[in-house]
């Protein structure tokens, strides 16, 4: 469906990133960081769509 763009330790700092937004969020420091669900869903597709219009990508099997 999407082709996998994202390598392993960016998945993890995504993930890590997207937690800790949407924790703030959830803490009340503001509505704006439920924009950690961007780089959550990326880590866990695999894929970023600003990657595949680059053309770029980290993950080193997919790597054009």
């Amino acid at each position: 469906m999407f082709a996998k763009n994202v390598g392993g330790i960016e998945k993890v700092l995504r993930v890590v990133i997207g937690l800790a937004l949407i924790a703030g969020a959830l803490m009340g420091y503001g509505t704006w960081m439920w924009i950690g669900i961007i780089p959550l869903a990326t880590a866990l597709l695999g894929s970023c769509p600003l990657y595949t219009i680059l053309g770029k990508g980290t993950c080193p099997l997919h790597r054009k």
